[in-house]
């Protein structure tokens, strides 16, 4: 294993001599047949005087693709995706601020607009030329917020299980699940966890990628990595409010955008999918059999499929 270290907080990673024999297990696993088993490049970059880490999966050059996680996930819940895209694509992996390797912020900046920023930020010092934004759950909110305002810099976005008006149900059982007592224990107590809150996931694969969202402490247990400071009863209702507002700003992004469900998402249905939509100039959606809410961790195939279909269409 190696160590890092920064002013926020200490953390523990798989080393990168791990990363082909698990991107080969996940290939296999998912069913995917890919080129090449090469880790990504890791890399920071500061945006307002605030660290950001990303993955940058080679390829410059290539059509940009630029993805965007989830709340308390990490860019490695991208890492099957942009191994079967880098082929074609310069695939890029953020952490979000508070997540993953990038800095926690000191004042508990953790709404809408600061994320934005940092978007908008990371593509600027990056000169990514029209990238792709693909974004699930509030890397989708996040992806959006900036379209709003950017859509003639961007090739298109993709949202991915996420939507103005997400079901209640599925909203409270992510929320209790993320901010429930975080506890401290071994890696195979948050495998535990984890396969608990969503069984579908291989308890081989969540051992390793857990390990990129855990931070070990003095005591040699561990604990998540994101800043749960910022978690709270009224930041998740902030984030629904965000999220209520999307269908009113939906005319202003022009570019094309593509809307995914999963199948068994209990956070958003076909019918909101499809109407969500609806609002955008140039909206579609689809959806990806045998996945819920995370879609990119349940059935990594289907959403390259769904991918590889948009972008082609789009010619990007």
């Amino acid at each position: 294993m190696r160590l890092r270290t920064d002013l926020t907080h200490r953390h523990t990673v798989p080393a990168q001599s791990e990363a082909p024999s698990y991107l080969h297990l996940a290939a296999n696993v998912a069913g995917l047949d890919v080129d090449e088993l090469a880790a990504p490049a890791e890399h920071d970059v500061v945006v307002d005087g605030l660290r950001l880490h990303y993955l940058d999966w080679g390829r410059r050059g290539r059509p940009p693709l630029l993805f965007l996680h989830g709340g308390c996930l990490t860019a490695h819940t991208w890492d099957l995706v942009c191994l079967a895209l880098r082929s074609d694509f310069h695939c890029l992996a953020l952490d979000l601020r508070g997540h993953g390797d990038s800095e926690w912020s000191p004042i508990l900046d953790y709404g809408p607009d600061a994320h934005v920023r940092d978007l908008r930020g990371v593509i600027e010092r990056l000169a990514l030329k029209r990238p792709v934004l693909v974004g699930h759950s509030l890397g989708g909110l996040n992806a959006m917020l900036h379209a709003t305002t950017a859509a003639d810099e961007l090739t298109a976005v993709v949202l991915v299980d996420v939507g103005p008006d997400p079901q209640p149900r599925g909203v409270k059982r992510i929320a209790d699940f993320v901010m429930g007592d975080p506890g401290v224990g071994s890696v195979e107590d948050f495998v535990e966890r984890a396969r608990a809150f969503n069984p579908r996931r291989d308890p081989r694969l969540l051992r390793y990628s857990l390990q990129h969202n855990l931070r070990r402490l003095p005591d040699g247990s561990w604990t998540w990595k994101y800043d749960r400071r910022g978690l709270s009863a009224e930041r998740v209702a902030s984030v629904r409010r965000s999220l209520g507002q999307l269908r009113d700003r939906a005319a202003a992004i022009t570019c094309p955008v593509l809307v995914i469900r999963g199948a068994d998402s209990d956070a958003f249905s076909d019918e909101q999918a499809a109407g969500f939509a609806a609002t955008f100039p140039d909206g579609r959606w689809a959806k990806v059999d045998d996945a819920g809410h995370t879609i990119q961790g349940d059935n990594p195939r289907g959403l390259i499929e769904v991918l590889r279909r948009f972008v082609a269409e789009i010619g990007h």
